[in-house]
């Protein structure tokens, strides 16, 4: 029977490993992670998988210790899988598996090669990503493609409502591939890297909304931050921290609304020293932006409680509320 090794985490990386199993494969061991102290949990768990199905699962703080390569070592693996597994693997554990190493990465590659494709898609306001299995080598999601699917980026979509998506088609895509690459007729197609790109990975204070953005840019990173998945977007305003969870573009810089009254919903049209500016007015929350644009806050918070309307006339009024940097 065919052999795998897999390191896996995160949703992707229960629905990847079941697609291997699925296929027949036997997956003698799993390498997964510890839940980070501090870190929302939203996810499923690889650990619970592994020991649902009676298979040896280890989690070390470093995959590429001498330690770790002997365990790996004595499994014989034909392949190695890494579906959604948060370090990278060094070339002696690549050179563990004879018919090869595939890593899932989640985006469409080689565009969004490194960490979170999916939020650095969505800020960036693309309206597609997927989910894309490769060869794996010591560069970060560089070998050839084995296979990709897309996905739509809806307009409103958050993070989450996109990761979902590209989880489904990580899964299908492992389990198209799983059995080409077994029966040896899985077809590789070398990346065109000039057409890559590479992201790092994101902190909780890259969700600052920039005073100078256009409504479009604040829209993106609302959603791609979105909570309770992700940290969330903020500014601080002040002498204080207010959340923001959730906006509507109403009217974008260039005079394009969504719906009837966009041209009037809010008052009047922007910061006249083009800075963000946030204020209540007709019973809404509103974010003016730089460049004329103007954004409905549908979900908002301020110190960590949640801040409506009414509850910001309370506190400021009249105020139209800028960024403190």
């Amino acid at each position: 029977m065919t052999r795998a090794l897999v390191f896996a985490y995160h949703d992707v990386g229960v629905r990847c490993l079941q697609a291997v199993l699925d296929a027949g494969v036997e997956v003698p061991l799993v390498v997964t992670h510890r839940d980070q102290p501090g870190e929302t949990i939203w996810f499923a768990s690889v650990a619970e998988l592994a020991r649902a199905r009676g298979i040896a699962c280890i989690m070390p703080d470093d995959p590429n210790t001498d330690e770790v390569l002997a365990a790996c070592r004595a499994t014989a693996p034909d392949f190695l899988f890494s579906f959604y597994y948060r370090r990278m693997l060094g070339a002696a554990l690549l050179a563990l598996a004879p018919r090869g190493a595939y890593n899932l990465h989640g985006s469409l590659l080689p565009r969004y090669r490194g960490r979170a494709p999916v939020n650095w898609a969505i800020l960036n306001g693309e309206r597609e990503s997927g989910a894309t299995l490769h060869v794996m080598d010591v560069k970060p999601d560089h070998g050839a493609i084995v296979d990709q699917e897309a996905v739509p980026i809806g307009a409103d979509d958050t993070a989450r409502q996109v990761f979902d998506r590209v989880t489904e088609a990580a899964a299908r895509v492992v389990a198209r591939s799983v059995p080409r690459l077994v029966a040896g007729t899985a077809r590789l197609t070398p990346q065109q890297h000039l057409g890559g790109q590479y992201f790092g990975g994101r902190k909780p204070e890259d969700g600052r909304l920039g005073a100078g953005w256009p409504a479009r840019r604040l829209h993106d990173l609302v959603r791609a931050v979105a909570p309770p998945e992700y940290p969330g977007a903020f500014l601080d305003a002040a002498g204080a921290r207010i959340g923001i969870a959730r906006t509507r573009v109403v009217r974008d810089g260039a005079g394009r609304g969504n719906g009837p009254g966009a041209t009037r919903a809010g008052g009047e049209a922007g910061s006249a020293d083009a800075r963000l500016a946030l204020y209540a007015r007709d019973g809404a929350l509103w974010i003016a932006a730089a460049d004329g644009g103007l954004l409905q806050v549908l979900q908002a918070t301020v110190n960590a409680e949640p801040l409506d309307a009414r509850a910001f006339r309370a506190r400021w009024g009249d105020a139209r509320l800028h960024p403190d940097r």
